[in-house]
């Protein structure tokens, strides 16, 4: 069987939100000097010990990184949908893959919509590797035989990548400083919800 990853940061993808860790602070060359050690004095070798810089706050995602996060993650879904819609064994899996080709392409269209309404372009967030994990995943997906091992391993994404999705809702919500922008997620949310009950329901029956 094989294994499908989801990338919180991507959707988070995400989950949506970037986190910028600090560096570590490098060990004192002289603590690996015998000679130096003995010369040193204990407290400040005690304070030093171990010592890393605080993780430097998230960066706030902007009204174009959030754009560009559920842009996305709805085109992830999307595709991931087709290929099921066609590949999937069971009748709840295609039905469940179709549903997800249907409602993600329409939200990606509405929010591509918006965007251009509010004159908002697209720009990834920091660090951002949303690309590379859709190749991984579109890879796996049509690399897999088709059969029981594929339907269990779509449906088992389907329901981890949906909570990521809801996260990255909730984040998106209070980042966003466009009202519209606001409302437009706010609408979403429950549809989102509605897949991974769906795909929860489907997963149960598939163990």
């Amino acid at each position: 069987m094989f294994k499908l990853h989801t990338n919180r940061a991507c959707l988070a993808l995400a989950a949506g939100a970037v986190l910028a860790l600090g560096a570590c602070k490098k060990k004192d060359a002289g603590n690996t000097d015998t000679g130096m050690a003995a010369t040193t004095d204990t407290s400040m070798k005690a304070a030093d010990t171990g010592m890393v810089a605080a993780p430097a706050p998230a960066p706030a995602l902007t009204d174009a990184n959030i754009v560009y996060i559920l842009d996305h993650a709805n085109e992830l879904d999307s595709a991931g949908g087709a290929i099921a819609a066609t590949k999937g064994t069971s009748a709840d899996v295609r039905a469940f893959g179709k549903e997800m080709m249907r409602d993600h392409h329409k939200l990606r269209a509405d929010g591509q919509a918006l965007a251009k309404k509010l004159g908002v372009t697209p720009e990834a967030p920091a660090n951002d590797d949303s690309k590379a994990q859709m190749d991984k995943t579109m890879s796996l997906y049509n690399g897999a035989t088709k059969g029981k091992d594929f339907d269990k391993a779509y449906i088992d994404n389907e329901v981890t990548y949906h909570k990521a999705v809801l996260e990255t809702a909730t984040t998106a919500m209070s980042a966003a400083q466009n009202p519209e922008l606001k409302n437009f997620i706010q609408k979403a949310a429950p549809a989102i919800q509605a897949h991974l009950d769906n795909a929860q329901s489907i997963q149960s029956k598939l163990k």
